[in-house]
């Protein structure tokens, strides 16, 4: 990713667009928000995009032709076209809504991962996955016998990218990997991995759950075969997630779901499966969850997301040095040039459940476990780690508030 210096972005406005900021965890303890590496917070413009359509627009998409069926599938459609042109993808049919980025990854493997891959066959991942990009490909490895490799995560919270050469020489039929890491912050040299991947013939699939928030992803610029991220994670609503696929890709995959929808003919004993996108969209979508998605990709785009993520980095270089001066804390990950706005650490001592509690009691919300990436905790040889993790709503006085906690913390349990 190339970072970004210039920050223009009116922290002080971009909060009083979301109601939950202005709230109160008890009375005169603000609420400080560091989890939106789990989920975001949603702005007005969301909320009342949603509930707009509900009010007025309310219908099932696609084959009604009453005034609310068209205006219903209008806004459906048009989610999908604002979606591609915020990643880059060169048509809207390649834009597949999913529930959440879990499910677009699971839709890969058990389509063209069924299809296309045979006994012996290599599948490279890395060793700082989330669990939705490891547990479906070893789901399939045990059915299909397929190999697993691992791009090892060095000391300092980089990929060991002279490994993943080695790995190359094996002709993986895949390479499926987390373009930022939701633990350690890292962002991956997602275009280098995909140029690479390609020239060694292989399929790419990207995790961009945590960098299509924060920052400008462009499908086409990478090179990216599959990208798979959730609405819930940038300011938008629960429920929806996105899968982008290249055309070619997507046309030889078979369906993922059967039902409604995403078939063309239906006879007793066959189905014609329907064209792309909808042959992937079995039953009634997400509507009003789309709806909110076109919100939300509207208002990122117009704060602008350069201006986000510049914000972001300045926050969690400020953080990392704050947090690095207190005694006994450990941060995982690389520096902050090479990371997103994510910190986890430990405390000596301390665990990270009795951190999370403690700070709640000043209104400070962060996230305490091994946050869906097991296999990377133990690499590292701890259970778990408190994470905080910031946004485009975030400020340094939050930050501030952060470090006072855990100043508090160490001074309860010593």
């Amino acid at each position: 990713m190339e970072r970004v210096v210039a920050n223009n972005l009116d922290v002080a406005r971009v909060r009083a667009d979301f109601p939950v900021l202005q709230r109160e965890i008890k009375p005169g303890v603000p609420l400080v928000y560091l989890d939106s590496t789990a989920s975001s917070q949603k702005p007005l413009q969301v909320i009342e995009a949603m509930d707009r359509y509900y009010r007025s627009s309310n219908a099932n998409i696609h084959r009604g032709i009453h005034t609310l069926a068209e205006e219903a599938t209008a806004l459906y459609e048009g989610a999908r076209k604002r979606t591609a042109e915020f990643i880059g993808a060169a048509r809207a049919r390649e834009i597949i809504f999913t529930r959440n980025a879990t499910e677009a990854i699971n839709l890969v493997a058990y389509t063209w991962g069924r299809k296309f891959l045979q006994p012996g066959d290599l599948v490279i991942l890395t060793e700082m996955e989330h669990h939705a990009n490891l547990v479906p490909w070893q789901l399939l490895a045990a059915e299909r016998e397929i190999r697993l490799e691992f791009i090892p995560v060095r000391e300092d919270g980089l990929l060991n990218l002279e490994e993943y050469d080695r790995l190359l020489e094996q002709k993986p039929k895949l390479v499926s990997f987390t373009h930022m890491s939701n633990v350690l912050g890292t962002i991956n040299p997602a275009e280098e991995i995909i140029r690479k991947a390609h020239e060694a013939g292989a399929v790419t699939l990207v995790d961009g759950a945590q960098s299509v928030p924060h920052f400008a992803v462009d499908v086409q610029k990478l090179g990216a075969d599959f990208l798979a991220f959730s609405a819930h994670k940038m300011c938008g609503p629960t429920g929806i997630g996105v899968l982008y696929g290249r055309q070619e890709l997507l046309e030889a995959m078979p369906p993922f779901l059967g039902g409604g929808d995403m078939i063309k003919k239906v006879e007793l004993r066959s189905f014609q499966s329907n064209a792309i996108p909808h042959k992937f969209e079995a039953g009634t979508p997400a509507i009003a969850e789309a709806v909110g998605l076109a919100a939300a990709i509207d208002y990122l785009q117009g704060l602008g997301m350069e201006a986000i993520a510049a914000h972001e980095h300045e926050l969690t270089q400020y953080a990392m040095e704050q947090i690095r001066a207190l005694e006994t804390v450990d941060i995982f990950g690389p520096e902050a040039e090479h990371r997103g706005g994510v910190i986890a650490f430990t405390m000596e001592g301390i665990h990270p459940h009795d951190i999370s509690q403690v700070l709640d009691t000043d209104g400070i919300a962060v996230r305490a476990g091994h946050h869906c990436a097991m296999p990377l905790h133990l690499k590292f040889n701890i259970p778990a780690t408190t994470r905080a993790s910031f946004y485009l709503y975030n400020t340094r006085e939050e930050v501030d508030k952060l470090v006072r906690g855990l100043v508090k913390v160490r001074r309860m349990f010593s």
